[in-house]
């Protein structure tokens, strides 16, 4: 295999094209697509292209760094790698490949509850692993993989909350999608129903239907925060009520999210709702953002407009999908090469710095993104 540096790969969008070439067509809209008419998919792209960032000159920008923390923890880059699950899907090491890669950047990587290689296996490659959870009908076996995550030396819990039941993904019922024999979620036992196909049906959706609790509230959030000393993240607000009673339940941090365009189709964009979450959030809630980020310069917006990070899924399994651990180690290096382009180039010392920006949309201006505790650059 060929080194990260030389694989032909120039872009994310490289990577998404150099994928799409490796993969049956129905895997490849298992992760692609989105649900319904894919509105939120194409919109989430659409405004961050309508937004336009105001970089500031004159500044010292010889030692601009990427550097940043994340939950409390140092983190080379501003991104951490977004929960997908059933990486095997698309290359046979799957999620080992993608944590190793993950950890050689220096940045968090995030395992799904329906990873499709076990989480111990993941924290032992010894990089900072967040565990991604679903509430389960069985609330026992919910209560079994937070302890597990916890015994495994996970450093955050990110609870999902955006999704009582799977969204209805055309692309999945037209192909008929359903698991490979040899793809399973390796600590939530799937039983038959994902592996079952059926025209016109979606074996995945019919699985997770089964398995998640459409009862998720905020009782049960206030049940978790009590059951673990982990930070505590919340994954899927868009709403500055819901940020707003998050922070009040004594969670740690949020992800302004979508679900990458495959819940609620008509949903906001998630960098248009991400400002009047991290006001609503306060300075105690760390704010993160997920959902089309496709370049540094996306990762620029997303600081300027008050996050501390941003979650990146399909890129990197494009990347997984391209070239193994060598694809997404490219594109975790693409990533830091053009945010630190960004970064420079907008004025910034480094990603506090871009909260002093002021953004532009083809909508409405923004103002700088609040303080939240972190130094800006002098004016």
């Amino acid at each position: 295999m060929r080194s990260s540096g030389d694989l032909g790969l120039h872009s994310l969008d490289d990577a998404e094209r150099a994928a799409a070439a490796a993969l049956p067509p129905e895997v490849r809209d298992f992760v692609a697509g989105g649900s319904g008419r894919e509105t939120t998919l194409d919109a989430n792209r659409a405004a961050f292209d309508a937004l336009f960032v105001v970089p500031r000159v004159l500044r010292d920008v010889s030692g601009c760094t990427t550097a940043t923390t994340l939950l409390g923890r140092p983190a080379a880059l501003p991104v951490a790698a977004a929960p997908v699950a059933y990486q095997r899907l698309v290359h046979p090491e799957g999620e080992l490949a993608a944590v190793r890669a993950a950890a050689a950047a220096g940045v968090p990587f995030t395992a799904s509850t329906l990873s499709s290689v076990p989480l111990d296996a993941l924290t032992a490659v010894g990089g900072t692993v967040w565990f991604q959870l679903y509430w389960l009908r069985d609330e026992r076996r919910t209560v079994e993989l937070v302890r597990r995550a916890e015994d495994t030396g996970c450093a955050a819990l990110m609870l999902t909350v955006d999704v009582p039941w799977m969204a209805r993904r055309l692309r999945d019922v037209r192909n008929g999608f359903a698991l490979p024999d040899g793809v399973r979620a390796a600590e939530v036992d799937t039983g038959g129903a994902a592996h079952h196909r059926a025209a016109g049906a979606s074996s995945v959706a019919a699985h997770t239907g089964q398995a998640f609790s459409s009862g998720l509230t905020w009782a049960s959030v206030e049940r978790l925060r009590a059951l673990t000393r982990l930070p505590l993240v919340l994954k899927g607000v868009l709403a500055p009520e819901d940020a707003r009673r998050a922070a009040e339940f004594g969670v740690d941090a949020l992800v302004v999210s979508n679900h990458g365009g495959r819940q609620l189709d008509g949903a906001v964009p998630s960098i248009d709702a991400l400002p009047a979450v991290a006001d609503a959030a306060g300075p105690a809630c760390e704010v993160l953002l997920d959902s089309g980020v496709r370049s540094g310069t996306d990762v620029l917006r997303a600081l300027a407009l008050g996050a501390s990070g941003v979650l990146v899924g399909r890129p990197l399994v494009w990347g997984l999908a391209a070239a193994g651990e060598d694809g997404v180690r490219r594109v975790l290096d693409l990533l830091g090469g053009e945010l630190r382009d960004a970064l420079g180039l907008a004025g910034c010392h480094d990603p506090s710095d871009a909260r002093g920006l002021r953004t532009v949309s083809r909508q409405q201006p923004h103002r700088p993104a609040p303080e939240r505790g972190l130094s800006n650059a002098s004016a």
